[in-house]
This record gives structure tokens, sequence and C-alpha cells, in this order.
């Protein structure tokens, strides 16, 4: 049997980031596991409201924006599950499966000094202290013992790819405004 789910429209908030997706119900009281985007899920616990977009696989139970009442979230092994208001049962679970997550980036918790969302790195400019660009930050990557700045540059006409450790033995400053960040490094290595 086809489960009909109401949930309220909403607009996507101007500042939406993509934190994860509903991967399938989880028992049988409405609950349903996500799969964050990040090795430490916070945003998806620390906001209440998360709106749902349908992927193109999945989530067919909806569309447009969703607005989905974050009664509980919680770590479980390798992933977070949650629930939510009107979402009673595993039919209501199972149709929100392949949803995408978006949670307001002004709902994420503070970041204490010399800490940073990956989300607010990417884009941003890379320079070496002798202001030469070296590119922009197109993802991060995390190696284990430490993370890895993945830039895009273009030489001679081709796309490249530089990788530099996002530590502080190379990692100068980190300017957010000014959308820049100031490593000591050389084009050549």
């Amino acid at each position: 049997m086809a489960t009909t789910l109401t949930l309220e429209s909403a607009e996507l908030p101007p500042d939406a980031i993509e934190v994860g997706h509903i991967a399938d119900a989880w028992g049988v009281k409405g609950w349903f596991k996500v799969v964050p985007y990040s090795a430490n899920p916070e945003a998806l616990f620390s906001a209440k409201r998360w709106y749902l977009q349908p992927s193109e696989r999945g989530a067919k139970s909806f569309a447009g924006t969703a607005l989905l009442s974050i009664r509980q979230a919680k770590d479980h092994s390798d992933t977070v599950v949650a629930w939510a208001q009107g979402i009673d049962d595993r039919n209501g679970a199972e149709a929100l499966r392949g949803a995408r997550i978006f949670v307001p980036r002004s709902s994420f918790p503070s970041t204490t000094e010399d800490e940073y969302y990956w989300v607010d790195l990417i884009g941003l400019d890379v320079l070496n202290r002798e202001g030469v660009a070296l590119g922009q930050v197109r993802e991060l990557l995390s190696t284990g013992p430490q993370t890895v700045l993945v830039l895009a540059y273009e030489q001679d006409g081709k796309a490249q790819e530089r990788m530099i450790p996002f530590v502080s033995a190379f990692v100068d400053k980190v300017d957010l405004p000014e959308k820049r960040i100031t490593v000591d490094w050389q084009p050549d290595y």
C-alpha cells in the first residue's frame, strides 16, 4: 500500500547547504536513516528544521521543497537516525527514501578560532606568501591524519589540479571575508 505524505511545502533558504540524504526507514515507528555528507554531522543535530528535495532516483512521494520538523536526531553506527513530525510509521519513513537534506548555513553550530566548515572553504582563492595565485579550492579530502585542499587551476589552457595539506605548517591564514587562503607553497611543488 502506497503512503501519501503530507509535508509542508517550503522555499529553500538562500543559505541552504546540502548536508546529507535519507537512506531508508529505520524500525517501525517512523525513524529513518540519514547518510551525512560530513564526518561530523553537527549541522544535522543543531537544525530542528530540515528542507527536503526529492533526488532524481527516489523520494517520489513529494515534489519541490518540503519542510520537515525534526523531533530527534542522533548518531547510530556510521549513520544518523532521525524522527520527524508527521512521520509516525515505517511506510512514512520509506516514502522519504532518497530525499536530499538541506539546512540553512545560519543554523550550523559556531566554530572556534582556526576551525572551518569545509563548505565555507570551497571556492576560496589560494595564494602563496609571494602573492602567486595557486588555484581555487574545488574540494577537500580527508586522508585520515590530515585534510587536503584540492585546488583547480589552468595551465596552458588545460584544467589542472593541485593538492595542499590543510595544516598549520603550510596554511598561514584563512580569510573568509576576503575569500582567500594564504599558504607557504610554491607552484612547482
